[in-house]
């Protein structure tokens, strides 16, 4: 029996904020080894759409499934350990501990490693390692002892992307992973995510503003428009319908004389 490539599905997924709709019965597949961009005008619903599969919100209507089981009304914290990873837009550390913990609890999440003075004993060093290898990967290294929340920006965005990649998801969420970062720092974390896609194992959803990031990493792209799916297809066909370059790129189409 051949395995499917459809990871994470969709099936009509909407939520209501009183009379808006700000996600409205979106249904899509997401297949193994490939990356997705979703874009769209501000307000388009593509983050709350993150949230609702990543259980940051719960769905008014509709289902999320991972490798075709229900996952819908399970905890963000249970999702993480059954494969859905998530980087979001502001980033989400533990500001008052150091770098390296912050990784070294991802790692140690990862594992299901409760606390216990004697298995800590025995496990510390490769937890401190693997935590170490991801820093290293996200060139932090030299910052591991610093405490989280005196890091600059784009600092801060990196080490996020550390435990996202520590605790090694199945699927890889990144809200605009590169807003707010130096120029300097922006190829490190695009160089990460075309390291995870050539992995062709994990698949990968990505948020991003910047038409040369989408064009250079997306296999595919869907187009959000007040909550509603638009588009879905490969990135040249996408870019160039007119509906999407009138709605998202601010180019009124072109009409027949």
């Amino acid at each position: 029996m051949t395995e499917s490539k459809t990871i994470l599905e969709t099936k009509d997924l909407t939520i209501r904020f009183g009379g808006h709709v700000a996600v409205n019965s979106v249904s899509c597949k997401f297949e193994r080894g490939t990356l997705t961009s979703i874009v769209g005008p501000n307000g388009a619903g593509k983050t709350t759409y993150f949230n609702l599969i990543s259980g940051q919100l719960p769905p008014s209507e509709g289902r999320v499934l991972l490798n075709g089981k229900d996952v819908t009304d399970i905890s963000p914290a249970d999702k993480t350990l059954k494969g859905i990873g998530r980087a979001f837009q502001l980033t989400n550390l533990f500001p008052m501990l150091t770098v390296l913990e912050n990784v070294r609890l991802a790692v140690q999440g990862k594992a299901q490693i409760g606390f216990s003075l004697i298995r800590m004993a025995d496990t510390y060093k490769e937890l401190i390692e693997k935590a170490e290898f991801y820093l290293e990967k996200c060139s932090l290294i030299d910052k591991k002892n610093t405490i989280a929340s005196v890091l600059s920006h784009g600092d801060q965005r990196k080490l996020e992307v550390a435990v996202l990649m520590a605790l090694e998801p199945e699927v890889f969420m990144f809200d605009e992973p590169t807003a707010g970062m130096s120029v300097d720092d922006v190829p490190v974390i695009l160089d990460l995510i075309h390291e995870i896609k050539e992995s062709t194992d994990k698949t990968i959803m990505l948020v991003e503003h910047k038409m040369d990031v989408i064009k250079s990493l997306s296999d595919r792209i869907i187009v959000l428009h007040n909550g509603t799916l638009l588009e879905d297809g490969e990135p040249e066909k996408v870019i160039a319908s007119p509906i999407v370059q009138e709605v998202y790129l601010g180019v009124e189409a072109k009409k027949d004389d």
